[in-house]
């Protein structure tokens, strides 16, 4: 009975710990996935001298033709920002279902970078990766 009592607790301790890893490398994958646009915006930017302000003036395909198994889409919206709409069956508390990390360009000394956010929710930091933290 001990030891039964005693893996009870692992799992109990163990499960939630897991499923948070697990979101928080689906969430990874869509930042993965979001790097292809990251170059299209840079290349647009140093042709131009302005960032796209759609998916087509960056030469990527329509968005939802962007996706994977994380990710609904990839759109670029005006200035160059990307949004990542996140699937709506990404689980977890909060619910990361439908969500949307925005990696927002700036220019700066012929260079580009890049902050990424999810829209100022502190309540979901825990599954995204330190950079896209404000």
């Amino acid at each position: 009975m001990l030891i039964v009592t005693i893996v009870g607790v692992l799992v109990a301790i163990a499960l939630p710990t897991y499923n948070e890893y697990t979101l928080r490398a689906r969430v990874a994958e869509a930042l993965t996935l979001a790097d292809g646009a990251r170059v299209s915006v840079g290349e647009a930017y140093a042709a131009r001298g302005a960032f796209p302000n759609s998916n087509v003036e960056a030469g990527l395909p329509a968005a939802t033709s962007i996706s994977g198994d994380s990710v609904a889409s990839v759109e670029i919206d005006p200035g160059g920002v990307i949004a990542v709409t996140l699937s709506s069956t990404m689980g977890g508390t909060p619910s990361m279902d439908g969500q949307t990390l925005l990696l927002t360009p700036t220019a700066s000394d012929g260079s580009v970078t890049w902050v990424c956010d999810i829209g100022g929710d502190t309540t979901r930091y825990k599954y995204v990766p330190s950079e896209c933290r404000r």
